[in-house]
């Protein structure tokens, strides 16, 4: 394990009373929500990358609504966010999901059965008119945790997809993607990578490409770099395009970054010239395509690899209309930098 994968509680700050809690989690639910609709709307990604960008945004949102479920009535932990450029839950908190839902039929057996759950709840409610105890409260939620949640819906370090025909006007025959949760910016990545394959089958080839995928491209790394390692590992695989996509962070009152955004945000929100609940998004998009070929190696063990031009970088900005306001104001260097003019999304209410 690198140093780049070691994470400490000491990354985060702990969301301290539940009302912070149920508010942190409708806005990340919003913003994301409003963030797939926006990228698909704005044509940032063609129709078969945004199908697969969906679905990893959908483990994440489900891995979040599972933590939302998980702490709802817990009153000895708390949920922590991260502090470092991201917004997002601490990786850690991805982990204890993980590693409790291995243990899910331990965790049941030690809680108390549904149906005399169900009694003592009418007994309190109908008999005694009395509210149901907090203790009892986090039983249940635990209850619903441990039977609802599934562990291989939740957002692991490295996702791994599979293997599918590329768009028709692609300039390769096939198409991968997979993600990765990068534990020293505590900010999911997806990636999409285009290529050839010299083979019959590509199914004979798959684990080698899954193995070096996960062992080489599971971390915020130069595009290049990691286009350089694939290539060089997969002798049977051409790469012609890999495109990565930084999602975050997200800029919100529960930031405390050193970020240009999110300093302006927060500066809005403490003068309460924007309201508490106020966002915006920062999402970039890199890619690196291949534009020849060269051969290396000697007579016996040549090997076919990519020249690659120049990484192209595209950074972008989601945010309210009244916020892209506030951010041409504070920051317009940042503004005027972007890939295309700030994205308009709906404002959380």
């Amino acid at each position: 394990m690198s140093i780049n994968h070691i994470v400490t509680p000491l990354d985060s700050a702990i969301l301290d009373s539940k009302e912070q809690y149920v508010f942190y989690h409708k806005m990340i639910d919003f913003a994301f929500k409003e963030l797939i609709v926006a990228v698909q709307r704005q044509q940032l990604c063609n129709e078969q990358e945004v199908l697969l960008f969906k679905q990893y945004c959908d483990l994440l949102l489900y891995s979040i609504e599972a933590m939302r479920i998980k702490y709802m009535y817990d009153e000895e932990d708390n949920m922590k966010v991260d502090l470092t450029d991201s917004g997002f839950p601490n990786y850690l908190e991805f982990r204890y999901l993980f590693n409790d839902l291995e243990l899910r039929d331990e965790y049941l057996g030690k809680l108390t059965p549904i149906a005399i759950l169900k009694e003592e709840f009418l007994e309190t409610l109908m008999h005694k008119k009395e509210s149901i105890n907090k203790s009892k409260l986090f039983q249940a939620a635990s209850i619903v945790y441990y039977t609802s949640v599934n562990k291989q819906y939740i957002f692991n370090r490295f996702v791994q997809g599979k293997i599918i025909n590329a768009p028709k006007d692609s300039k390769a025959d096939l198409l991968i993607s997979w993600s990765f949760f990068d534990v020293s910016h505590n900010r999911p990545f997806i990636c999409f990578m285009y290529f050839n394959y010299d083979g019959n089958n590509i199914n004979d080839y798959k684990d080698e490409i899954y193995e070096v995928l996960k062992t080489t491209s599971d971390r915020e790394m130069s595009l290049d770099t990691m286009a350089y390692t694939i290539d060089r590992r997969l002798p049977k695989v051409s790469p012609k395009l890999i495109k990565r996509i930084d999602l975050g962070p997200i800029h919100n009152v529960f930031a405390k970054d050193e970020n240009e955004i999110t300093h302006a945000i927060l500066q809005a929100i403490g003068k309460k010239e924007i309201a508490l609940e106020s966002y915006a998004i920062s999402l970039k998009i890199n890619e690196v395509k291949s534009n020849s070929e060269f051969k290396e190696g000697g007579f016996f063990s040549k090997q076919i690899f990519q020249k690659w031009d120049n990484v192209f970088n595209q950074n972008y900005v989601f945010a309210p209309h009244r916020i892209i306001q506030l951010l041409y104001n504070k920051t317009p260097d940042i503004m005027n930098r972007l890939a295309k003019a700030p994205i308009e999304v709906s404002s959380l209410q």
